[in-house]
């Protein structure tokens, strides 16, 4: 069986993409700019025969690595200088672009990477509220945020869609549970990427999160929902939702990065035209996991 054949019409050149899910994921770190520069990373990694390249996108802390499969196990690592980060995962902290001193919730947090970037692009200014549900994730969490210098985030244990309305924030990302498409890749002989048989929860679930999301934001806020699945029941179908039951406006994303729109129509279902907003990544375009983002706001 083809794999994601259902999507063989929204995705373009879609055999190239097949072709992309047999090989293995690149190697991306983000630099930590809270402790160190890139020079200096750079410099000491290439001394011991690691070498680093620039990602395509316009951030002097995004690289590709060369000749290391694990920079886990790497000083860098331990000091907070690096963090291994998927490069699409990078994407939704920089289209937030959150200001220094900003009041920022990150409403599914763990394993806080996109949190932790949050915090290195806000200068560890203002407050970054990074809620996750499951305690058992906390205190992980709090050991990644705590290894890479975060000084200006506190975490709490809400269900997204309950987050409590006491507070508006100038920023929220919503980047969602799932069902991870977008992280699958056919790398061993027999690998088959199988349904979990929680789409539809997925799907409810999203449009209550992307929903307590929008109410939470400020009058001039912004917000970013994001997802690492191919899917438009999960992605174009939920924001189209937000878009029908709020005064929200889809914004455009200034990423530096070409991407494919959203789509508009899928199956029986049409969306309103300005999902072509929306930004969707295949591994065929950037070699990184699959992604959907939107860019939201309120409507003047």
């Amino acid at each position: 069986m083809t794999l994601f054949e259902r999507y063989s019409e929204i995705i373009p050149d879609f055999s190239s993409f097949q072709e992309s899910l047999t090989k293995p994921f690149p190697v991306h770190i983000r630099i930590n700019s809270l402790k160190t520069g890139p020079d200096e990373v750079i410099g000491f990694l290439e001394k011991r025969g690691i070498h680093l390249e620039r990602s395509h996108v316009d951030d002097k802390t995004l690289y590709s690595m060369r000749g290391l499969c694990s920079p886990g196990n790497l000083i860098e690592y331990f000091l907070g200088h690096i963090h291994p980060q998927a490069l699409t995962s990078c994407l939704p902290a920089i289209a937030l672009s959150p200001e220094n001193g900003s009041f920022v919730l990150d409403m599914c947090a763990a394993p806080g990477g996109k949190t932790s970037h949050l915090a290195q692009l806000m200068n560890n200014t203002g407050l970054i509220v990074a809620n996750e549900l499951y305690n058992s994730r906390h205190v992980p969490m709090g050991h990644t945020l705590a290894r890479l210098g975060v000084m200006n985030s506190v975490i709490t244990g809400y269900q997204a869609q309950e987050f409590p309305l006491r507070q508006s924030f100038d920023y929220v990302l919503a980047d969602v549970p799932c069902t991870g498409e977008g992280r699958f890749r056919q790398i061993k002989q027999g690998f088959v990427y199988r349904e979990t048989g929680k789409r539809e929860r997925s799907y409810e679930l999203q449009k209550k999160i992307i929903l307590r999301g929008f109410d939470l934001l400020k009058d001039d806020g912004s917000m970013i929902y994001s997802t690492c699945t191919y899917n438009p029941e999960e992605n174009e179908s939920v924001v189209n939702y937000l878009l029908e039951s709020r005064n929200a406006v889809l914004l455009p994303l200034e990423i530096g990065l070409h991407y494919e729109p959203g789509i508009t129509r899928w199956g029986d279902e049409r969306y309103e035209k300005q999902l072509e907003n929306c930004a969707r990544f295949y591994p065929h375009r950037i070699d990184s996991v699959g992604f959907f983002m939107a860019a939201i706001g309120r409507r003047r």
